[in-house]
């Protein structure tokens, strides 16, 4: 009965997409309303919460010192972690993280650290011992259809709210400071997904859209309009000419979201 429901929904779906609608009235290139609220975590050193539609994330930033990786003995670290909370969907199981919120955390990652988002230089205390470690905690409230692009944001949101402790070497010991800096940004990258249904292209796509969509395209673009990383979902494929309007699209739609939210 519940594949007989998923085709239905899915022919539903793809015949509204043939004529440019969708099932929540949006366009195939429109956004739902969004919302961001930044340093709503009062014991976190970065935090923010980003509510796209009916999905809602909730991102804090913890920084610690430790060692740099042997390869970057100059740059800070930077972590990310995604917890699916069990109450945001029916389909979320306590326990240790599965493979979609390894792939969410890794997308949120790479979209950070390939645009160059983070000075890491100047998170480095002491070359080859001792760095800023920053841990970047996501943690989806609710889902309600594409948790990437909300999670993406509010990261990097949380990351412009973050603030380290001030420090200075004496007789080669690190000690803290009074007062705070601000986590020293590059770039705001910021990430747009569509998903494929049928032969259309849908931006942000619902819940209900992700369930029955065939394939997955995210791109984050800094913020000079470039794609600084690429992720595909999905068991179905986009040809060349497909790849090539998601990225025409997802530049277009990340200057709107970027003047929207002043970056």
């Amino acid at each position: 009965m519940a594949n007989v429901v998923t085709s239905l929904k899915q022919k539903q779906i793809a015949q509204l997409a043939e004529k440019g609608k969708r099932l929540d009235g949006r366009g195939l290139e429109d956004y739902r309303e969004f919302k961001i609220e930044q340093g709503i975590i009062e014991k976190a050193e970065g935090s923010a919460r980003v509510l796209l539609g009916k999905t809602e994330v909730l991102v804090g930033t913890k920084i610690e010192t430790g060692e740099p990786f042997p390869d970057t003995p100059n740059d800070g670290v930077m972590t990310v972690n995604a917890e699916l909370v069990p109450i945001a969907s029916a389909s979320f199981e306590p326990g240790p993280p599965d493979e979609n919120s390894i792939e969410l955390a890794r997308i949120v990652d790479r979209g950070i650290r390939e645009s160059e988002a983070i000075d890491t230089e100047k998170l480095c205390i002491e070359p080859g011992k001792k760095v800023f470690i920053i841990y970047v905690d996501v943690y989806v409230l609710n889902h309600d259809g594409n948790l990437i692009d909300a999670s993406a944001l509010a990261a990097v949101a949380a990351l412009q709210n973050t603030k380290m402790a001030n420090y200075e070497i004496e007789d080669g010991e690190f000690k803290t400071k009074s007062g705070y800096t601000p986590l020293p940004m590059n770039k705001n990258p910021i990430t747009v997904t569509f998903a494929k249904i049928g032969d259309k292209l849908v931006v942000d796509p619902g819940l209900e859209e992700e369930e029955v969509m065939d394939a997955r395209l995210s791109m984050a673009i800094d913020d000079d309009g470039n794609i600084c990383a690429i992720q595909k979902g999905g068991t179905g494929y986009f040809k060349p000419e497909e790849i090539l309007e998601v990225a025409k699209l997802a530049k277009e739609k990340a200057k709107e979201l970027r003047k929207k939210l002043g970056w």
